[in-house]
């Protein structure tokens, strides 16, 4: 659901959003009542196909990060590395600190509630940096310690209290599945005394024989794997003041993972007016980057094994998941892992009951700040570019339905998962970009064989017609290597898949690992690392340069597209880095902006190459950033001085600029972009340090005459640093509405519309 907001005489809506989830396998949730999964992203909790706002806001632990939350009923509980468990009481969308307890220096990771079987007694689980799950109970004091359960050999990461009321033994029972770092989930039941069994009848002779090749550990000795059935009591005081005593068995060990488990979290059992006939599921996450779905089976010994495994082909470069998670219909399975990224299977089912899972597309985004994106030249799709190492391309997927079209915009390709942290990208042509990082070259791609077939079969664009077997079927990434080599047409892997008609986005397996572009150049010249980069709106030139304390190095070099070989001679006088680099629409001028606080402009010659015409030292800051208007001859600059200065040539020769407008703002200006309202006014819209966007406009007849036509309203809008703003050119495109993709430090990329009000 996009996000509506209107001022000024212009609405404004968010139309896409890709952001990544936070490494914390607590960091995502799903509501139990409406299905929409929220998550955390850096300092934001982002919505899945929903809209939400916070209403309360607490300082839960001074100077530490929240480690664990858990909300039940009216209870929030909060745990922080400051070792501390703090139970809040919410009430009138106000939090009362209720009670504090002391963890004796053990960091809380994970935190659970839930009431006691055939009882209204509530039972708190906590798991912190050691190997022990304390069990508090709730009394008219608060929460009272009463039970250790002690067995794992390692940190114990998460925990999850079954939602069902009845245990898959038919009693009325609680479990609780608690993970580990040991690679282990252990099953603890909670039932009332009076139906405790004094033995299990008929032990499974599998768990004897496991348990006795495990060893026997001594009483004191802190053993992971010690298998016990001995009961730990809970005592409890009832409504009526009597007492009711629980016990605790610890129910089954559940081997599968080879490395740390992260997530456990039950199947929820559909609320229905039947009894669900379904067995109890568990899901359970791990660094070993698989997800596996746990049920018992219909054995008197209800053994629980390992029902379904997903998600192997994720790859330990990813960090394996770090969460999971079930939907609200218990039909579908998500996972996020250590890179931030989403994978998502819906299951099926044939009428014998057959189970069916398919991977089906999930939200994507950057997990690192993301500085640089660009449009293709048609305005078809965008790419960006990210310190998290890649740059992603992102497009609309458009498919009929009901009489009309759906648009929705999804990740289309990761043509580059690089070594270096990646900082630019701009396209030569639809089909080709260059891309510059923290390294000393630019690199060149050109579009494999499946990304033509992409934008063909989800309705990205019908423009391109040239055939796609003149393309690289695929591309990969030698071991030890930086360079993406195309792959031949007998690759099995890309072969399957180029097979396959394109119905939807690609999954982040195919994305991680078969939607790389081929490298055809490389663009060397530099001594230090790239910063700024620009491409002529032509795409025949290649402008680069890098991080630079000195005149020597402060140059802007430039390439022939067509040949790859240096255009002229390096462009001097900047001092220190050039921060950006934009050509004029005619590409008869290049604009560069700096630290050394000038904006420097370079005039195309018959021979080919540029020379120095004009330069202004415009700011008393830094600036970050430079744009020409569409028609007119204007530019614009923003510093750092919280200014934004347009600029127009006082002569023909235009070897003289004159700043004929200045506009004030209350923060730093951090990117800037021109675009047209119709054929009378021109528009430019403004970023800023703290995330904000301003927009202005001008006539076309007044370019010094600046008026504040709208301050987007900030929950469309990131809350850290604007690094790159660009507008939409797409031909034919509605004079009434425009769009402008944001690129922030918070690594969200976002793409907004602005509609006039009256249409």
């Amino acid at each position: 659901m996009a996000n509506l907001s209107q001022q000024g005489g212009l609405n404004t809506r968010t139309v896409f959003i890709s952001a990544s989830t936070n490494r914390y396998g607590s960091a995502a949730d799903c509501s139990a009542e409406t299905g929409h999964v929220a998550f955390g992203t850096r300092r934001l909790v982002g919505l899945w196909d929903a809209s939400w706002k916070i209403f309360a806001e607490k300082q839960a632990h001074d100077k530490s990060g929240v480690t664990a939350l858990c909300a039940f009923g009216n209870f929030i509980v909060s745990g922080g590395s400051d070792a501390k468990v703090k139970v809040w009481d919410l009430q009138e969308d106000k939090l009362e600190l209720v009670q504090t307890l002391d963890t004796k220096g053990r960091f809380p990771l994970d935190i659970k509630l839930a009431c006691l079987p055939q009882s209204s007694a509530m039972v708190m689980a906590v798991a912190a940096t050691d190997r022990v799950i304390r069990i508090f109970v709730h009394t008219k004091d608060g929460f009272t310690p009463a039970v250790n359960l002690e067995g794992h050999e390692d940190w114990i990461r998460c925990l999850a209290f079954d939602s069902a009321d009845v245990s898959s033994n038919g009693h009325d029972a609680l479990t609780l599945a608690s993970g580990s770092q040991d690679g282990y989930i252990r099953l603890w039941v909670f039932k009332p005394k009076a139906e405790t069994i004094s033995k299990q009848a008929g032990l499974d002779d599998v768990l004897a024989a496991f348990e006795a090749s495990l060893g026997d550990f001594a009483e004191g000795e802190e053993g992971g794997k010690r298998i016990s059935n001995r009961s730990h009591v809970l005592s409890v005081r009832s409504n009526d003041g009597s007492m009711k005593q629980f016990t605790i068995t610890f129910d089954a060990l559940l081997v599968g993972h080879e490395n740390h488990v992260t997530t456990v979290s039950w199947q929820q059992v559909p609320k229905s007016g039947s009894e669900s006939t379904s067995p109890p599921t568990l899901l359970s996450s791990s660094t070993d980057a698989s997800l596996i779905l746990w049920s018992p089976t219909d054995s008197p010994t209800s053994i629980w094994v390992n029902r379904q495994r997903f998600g192997d082909v994720i790859g330990a470069k990813a960090g394996g998941f770090v969460g999971a998670l079930w939907s609200l219909n218990g039909d579908e399975v998500m996972g996020w892992g250590w890179n931030g990224c989403w994978r998502r299977w819906r299951c099926a089912k044939d009428e014998a009951g057959k189970e069916t899972w398919t991977e089906v597309p999930a939200i994507t985004g950057h997990h690192e700040p993301v500085k640089g994106l660009a449009w293709d030249p048609n305005g078809d799709y965008i790419i960006t570019s990210s310190l998290d190492q890649t740059t992603r391309i992102f497009g609309p997927w458009r498919r009929p339905a009901d009489n009309s079209t759906i648009e929705t915009w999804h990740e289309l390709a990761r043509p580059q998962i690089h070594g270096y942290d990646l900082i630019a990208p701009d396209f030569i042509n639809s089909l080709r970009f260059v891309t510059t990082g923290d390294e000393k070259v630019a690199r060149v791609f050109d579009a494999p064989r499946g990304f033509v077939r992409t934008l063909k079969g989800l309705g990205v664009t019908t423009i391109h017609n040239e055939s796609e077997s003149e393309r690289p079927i695929g591309a990969s990434v030698p071991p030890l290597g930086l360079s993406n080599k195309a792959a031949v047409d007998d690759d099995e892997t890309f072969r399957e898949r180029d097979a396959q008609p394109v119905t939807v986005p690609p999954c982040e397996g195919e994305l991680a690992s078969t939607t790389l572009w081929p490298e055809v150049e490389k663009l060397f010249g530099h001594g230090y690392e790239l910063y700024a980069l620009g491409v002529s709106h032509s795409g025949s030139v290649v402008a680069t340069a890098c991080k630079s304390t000195t005149p020597e190095h402060a140059v802007i070099r430039l390439y022939d597209s067509g040949t790859w070989r240096p255009l002229g001679e390096p462009l001097p006088g900047h001092t220190l880095t050039v921060t950006r680099i934009a050509f004029s629409p005619d590409d008869r001028f290049i604009l560069s902006t700096s630290r050394d606080r000038t904006w420097r402009l370079f005039e195309r010659q018959a021979e080919g190459g540029y020379r120095p015409i004009a330069s202004e030292k415009g700011h008393a800051r830094i600036i970050w950033d430079c744009a020409w208007s569409k028609v007119g001859g204007l530019f614009a600059t923003a510093g750092r001085d919280k200014l934004v200065k347009v600029w127009q040539p006082t002569d023909g020769t235009c070897a003289k600029w004159k700043a004929i407008a200045t506009i004030k703002l209350e923060e730093a200006a951090t990117a800037v972009d021109f675009a047209l309202v119709g054929e009378s006014r021109h528009r430019l819209a403004i970023g800023l340090e703290n995330g904000n966007v301003a927009i202005y406009s001008a006539p076309f007849g007044e370019p010094g005459s600046w008026s504040l036509e709208l301050v987007v309203d900030p929950s469309l809008l990131p809350v850290e640093q604007i690094h790159r703003l660009a507008w939409r050119t797409k031909p034919n495109a509605p004079a009434e509405s425009s769009e402008l993709a944001v690129a922030s430090e918070e690594g969200s990329v976002r793409i907004i519309t602005l509609v006039s009000a009256t249409t």
